[in-house]
């Protein structure tokens, strides 16, 4: 997937019409929120590897996931639904690097996310 369709434009689209009049505001919000909060799930990912806590596991892949789908990261989404449905089905082997893939399509995202509503 190019960087360009990283994003759903309709998902972003549907966050600003949630709160049209505050200058993207909202949508600075909850992409921040998103951005702040990811990487933390990404690392209860990693530790519950280490512990080979698979509810853990499957519960952070499932976080991102949502969150992901809430503001149009579909490659992220994917990546994480896989993450998930393998984790539940499957159990935690092999799954350190589909993490450091998800981790790579994450920081693609953020870049483009802030192209489309700079933080700060």
């Amino acid at each position: 997937m190019s960087n360009e369709n990283l994003i759903d434009p309709e998902a972003i689209e549907n966050l600003r019409a949630l709160s049209p009049d505050d200058g993207d505001g909202f949508l600075r919000d909850i992409i921040g929120i998103y951005i702040e909060d990811t990487p933390k799930r990404v690392q209860e990912m990693k530790e519950s590897l280490v512990a080979a806590d698979q509810p853990k596991f499957t519960r952070a892949a499932h976080s991102i996931k949502g969150s992901s789908s809430n503001i149009g990261a579909t490659e992220v989404r994917a990546l994480a639904e896989k993450l998930e449905h393998d984790s539940r089905n499957n159990g935690l082997a092999g799954l350190e690097a589909r993490i450091a893939q998800l981790e790579a399509s994450f920081a693609a995202t953020c870049v483009q996310l802030a192209k489309i509503v700079p933080q700060g």
